[in-house]
């Protein structure tokens, strides 16, 4: 190998460190380590039913932080990545304020419930915010069209 051969995981590894220093790759990083940490508190406490919540929105965050860092959404264009993000955040910061209002009102006596409900209000904030800054892409988006190559006028 030459020295200005690099190899494959070097180049993910620098792809990691670029993306994880844009807004959205922030996001989706926070998005991901909230959700591993409300699992923890969920398995922790008495009612561990409550962690279906986070592992899937771990999942997902994953899932995207991976196309989105590798650009895989730049090649597979038969999905609309936009609207497909905007309602992972949507809906995942919907169940989340729903479910950690849930675990915060009725976890007395169970401290890890509690404390997986605080994170998951702030997760479920990450996610609504996140869904905004998307849906605002979306409108900036949507009035920007082809210029039309027509001749007739």
């Amino acid at each position: 190998m030459t020295d200005t051969e690099t190899s494959p995981a070097a180049n993910c590894v620098e792809k990691l460190k670029t993306y994880i220093r844009t807004r959205k790759g922030t996001i989706l990083a926070v998005e991901t380590v909230l959700s591993f940490i409300m699992l923890f508190c969920y398995a922790a406490s008495y009612y561990g039913g409550y962690s279906a919540v986070p592992i899937c929105g771990m999942i997902f965050a994953i899932i995207f932080f991976v196309i989105f860092m590798m650009e895989l959404d730049k090649q597979l264009l038969f999905v609309n990545w936009l609207w497909t993000d905007f309602s992972r955040a949507a809906i995942g910061g919907l169940l989340y304020i729903i479910t950690s209002l849930f675990c915060v009102a009725g976890g007395s006596g169970d401290g890890a419930r509690i404390a997986g409900g605080v994170f998951g209000l702030i997760a479920g904030l990450l996610f609504a915010y996140d869904a905004y800054l998307i849906f605002m892409d979306i409108k900036n988006t949507r009035g920007r069209s082809a210029a039309s190559t027509d001749d007739r006028v």
